[in-house]
């Protein structure tokens, strides 16, 4: 048995794509290309396939990370020839390591991920960067949302690590954040860029480009030099 740890983007064709839709993706790929995937035990075998903070639909992504067992070794490189030509173009196999098959699950380590979200904006640059510096200096951001049939609040503050401003022009900007990503909550870019720009927003895109992942007996969030960002 080996395990492998995948790092692949998503682009515009397949960022509609649910996240079983991707994993049976994946799973089609894998047979078509003949690989050894390794499935679970019992009378409903599954494939031993997992992916990161799975992405909502319409957000491309640059760093999506997928753990796969095989049945049988096989050198990363080889993996990724193999299955590259039975991807579609737009999701990249950027890269694959081996890594221990008790290494914590994907899953269990993520802690945070980073966004760009852009959006047309009637605010200039100094507006704008005054508008993140006043959301990163709120003691709490109560938000409001639909979910079913009522209404969900909370404080959207303690799911916003960091946010800085990247480019405006053209008249628009384009926002960078790091959300909180975890069991205990996770920040959604477009709710975090409803709230800065104080109404709703339709943003041109939102493309995810860093998850990271905490080091074993450091907290969650907690800045560790060890610490692995992918993206």
């Amino acid at each position: 048995m080996q395990r492998l740890r995948v790092r692949f983007g998503r682009g515009d064709e397949i960022k509609y794509l649910s996240h079983l839709d991707l994993l049976r993706l994946w799973e089609r790929a894998m047979r078509r290309a003949g690989l050894p995937l390794a499935y679970s035990e019992g009378f409903t075998p599954h494939p031993r396939l997992s992916l990161a903070a799975p992405l909502p639909v319409g957000i491309t992504s640059e760093a999506e990370l997928a753990d796969i067992s095989l049945s049988r070794w096989l050198a990363p490189t080889a993996f990724l020839e193999k299955l590259r030509s039975c991807m579609p173009a737009s999701l990249d196999l950027m890269d694959a390591q081996a890594i221990g098959l008790n290494v914590p699950s994907l899953q269990s380590l993520v802690y945070a991920a980073e966004y760009q979200v852009t959006i047309t904006n009637p605010k200039t640059p100094a507006e704008m960067e005054s508008s993140v510096r006043a959301m990163l200096e709120a003691r709490e951001i109560p938000w409001s949302h639909r979910r079913g049939e009522g209404m969900h609040s909370y404080d959207m503050r303690p799911l916003i690590q960091d946010m800085w401003l990247v480019r405006c022009q053209d008249g628009a900007c384009t926002v960078g954040m790091r959300l909180r990503s975890d069991s205990g909550g996770s920040g959604r870019p477009e709710q975090v860029i409803n709230a800065l720009m104080g109404s709703p927003q339709v943003p041109v895109s939102i493309h995810r480009t860093r998850l990271l992942l905490r080091t074993i007996g450091v907290p969650d969030g907690g800045e560790s030099p060890a610490d692995k960002g992918y993206g």
